[in-house]
């Protein structure tokens, strides 16, 4: 349970056919989510408006909107009145919603190219879409610079030394960091978590203290922990996810640090569950004598993170995560004091003053974070790093408030979604869901802004997520399906602890697969910055199709015969 999709044939990408003209997404369909019945016979028979209008190359009927409707409101022109109309009805119930019609400002002016590709975004997880404006103005500045590598005194490496210390402050300033704190870049959060693992000075006294519902690349530091003889404690998650304060203060006072040192690593947010654990356990286990590591992969990209409130000792990101680009930046915030003791495994390029060869002498660099970062640093892109904070600075306040409202409301439309035969729910959704309504700019939500389900037949049995999977692409639906390289959150909200604990050496995707008797995973809808009403109604109709039967039969068939299978066969 990885990153492999549950998809079990590769997809075979063939032309949009008549069949797929004939069942389009984007807000020419039903005017409510509660009507299944009268839904399936519109989307069966409507052409898509957008569609139509570009193969014929000529411009769509102007609509006349409300007024308050233009300011905050989807991009097209060839809005249908069914659009308009769910809209309204939106904005009448989420008032609220308008306070971040900046963030529609942003979608018009840097994210044009969804509207004008006709696809809609919903894996924010996965990544974030970039900002026009940050590409502009990033390949404005390499146009116009001379960039060398840092290791050298010439001026093209001092612009380049010049601009990634810019971009060490721009961090620290960025997550609220003291002047105890340095940064050090690395390929992604992943390539951080590594590093810790690997230089952390475990032991045979030592304990690694994490939770079930983390990322591979959390539970992958268990591989240096036990290589060296410590114990690897697991707190056990709750059915949505995440764990219980109470039994991870358990878990952690049993393995306490006593005479080596120990580590507990905490997941922010889990990218499958939605929960955000409770910053306030890191105080709590170092209290304890811990070491503290946060994975904030997942948090940093909507919730506002301050190292001044939350003294952990070392925190992963990934900048592609925040705002989209560039990938393959991430950075390890860390505590100047924690790197003291941590000893790299090795050493490469750019992280060492003196080598002796032949021989067994090496001095590290002066710099305490060059001692960490292994060979040429990615210089050209470091400068985009500081510009793509200052973008989301600007932006990450009114975040938390438009992405409340949005889940609130698909929330509530999707679990109201009901087959239209039998009347028995067409999904269930696995993951947490917010507790509570966010009302202000600036306020913090209890959970993330991803909602993980599975799609249900008209019996209660679940339905393919490579069906699903596929079918959502064709209709240029971005969403993601699988267990989100997280198998613990995956097995905590799909309710197979008991078949995990069966897993023996060897055993492949397959194989657990066919244990549990269905494909493995969820299917996941991530929301970020970019996201508007549309998008989430655009999913709402996408789940409607499913919940049709007339609909849901011809998705089917087209998905069977670009599988290979016969059509009317079962998986």
């Amino acid at each position: 349970m990885g990153s492999v999709s549950s998809t079990h044939k590769p997809i075979i990408i063939r032309k949009r056919s008549a069949v797929f003209a004939r069942i389009s997404l984007p807000c020419t369909l039903a005017t409510s989510t509660d009507s299944a019945s009268d839904h399936s016979q519109e989307t069966y028979s409507l052409v898509n408006e957008k569609s139509r209008y570009r193969d014929r190359e000529e411009p769509a009927p102007e609509k006349p909107h409300p007024p308050s409707f233009a300011a905050y409101a989807p991009t097209q022109d060839n809005i249908s009145e069914a659009a308009v109309t769910a809209y309204q009805e939106f904005l009448d119930k989420f008032p609220e919603y308008r306070l971040t019609w900046i963030l529609d400002t942003l979608r018009r002016s840097d994210y044009g190219r969804l509207d004008a590709t006709g696809e809609t975004y919903v894996d924010y997880m996965g990544g974030a879409l970039y900002p026009e404006s940050l590409i502009r103005v990033h390949t404005e500045f390499l146009h116009r610079s001379v960039l060398g590598n840092t290791h050298s005194v010439s001026n093209s490496s001092k612009l380049s030394l010049k601009c990634a210390d810019e971009a060490r402050a721009a961090v620290l300033s960025f997550f609220r960091a003291s002047d105890e704190y340095t940064v050090i870049f690395t390929p992604n959060a992943t390539g951080a978590l590594k590093l810790v693992g690997e230089a952390y000075p475990f032991t045979g006294g030592s304990s690694y203290v994490l939770s079930c519902d983390s990322h591979n690349s959390v539970h992958g530091i268990r591989e240096y922990a036990t290589h060296r003889g410590a114990r690897v404690c697991y707190i056990p998650p709750t059915t949505t996810g995440g764990f219980e304060l109470s039994i991870a203060k358990n878990v952690l006072l049993r393995n306490r640090p006593r005479s080596a040192p120990c580590l507990f690593a905490l997941t922010g947010q889990s990218n499958i569950s939605n929960t955000k654990n409770s910053l306030s356990i890191i105080e709590y286990a170092t209290a304890l004598g811990y070491h503290t590591l946060l994975d904030a992969a997942a948090l940093a990209a909507t919730s506002t993170i301050s190292l001044s409130d939350c003294p952990v000792d070392a925190m992963a990101v990934s900048f592609y995560k925040m705002f989209g680009f560039p990938t393959g930046v991430g950075a390890l915030l860390v505590k100047k004091s924690f790197l003291l003791r941590l000893k790299r495994p090795w050493f490469a390029g750019g992280n060492v003053d003196v080598v002796q060869v032949p021989g067994n002498v090496v001095t590290r660099s002066h710099e305490l974070h060059e001692q960490f970062e292994d060979g040429t640093i990615n210089y050209l892109t470091l400068p985009a790093v500081t510009d793509g904070l200052r973008f989301l600075s600007a932006y990450l306040p009114f975040l938390p408030l438009r992405l409340s409202c949005l889940m609130h409301y698909l929330v509530s439309s999707l679990s109201q979604l009901r087959h239209d035969t039998t009347g028995t729910p067409a999904l269930r959704i696995l993951s947490a869901t917010p507790s509570r309504r966010l009302k202000s700019v600036g306020d913090q939500s209890d959970t993330g802004s991803i909602i993980s389900l599975i799609f249900l037949s008209p019996t209660g049995a679940m339905i393919p997520n490579s069906f699903v999977e596929y079918s959502a692409s064709k209709l240029s639906l971005s969403l993601r399906t699988g267990c989100m390289c997280n198998p613990g959150g995956a097995a905590a909200i799909l309710g197979i602890q008991d078949e995990m604990q069966q897993l023996s050496e060897g055993v492949t995707l397959r194989d657990f697969e066919r244990a549990v008797g269905h494909e493995l995973g969820v299917v996941r809808i991530s929301l970020g910055l970019a996201t508007n009403f549309q998008d989430a109604w655009t999913v709402v109709r996408f789940a409607g199709l499913i919940a049709a039967e007339k609909t849901r039969d011809v998705l089917w068939d087209h998905y069977m015969d670009a599988m290979g299978i016969g059509i009317g066969q079962a998986i």
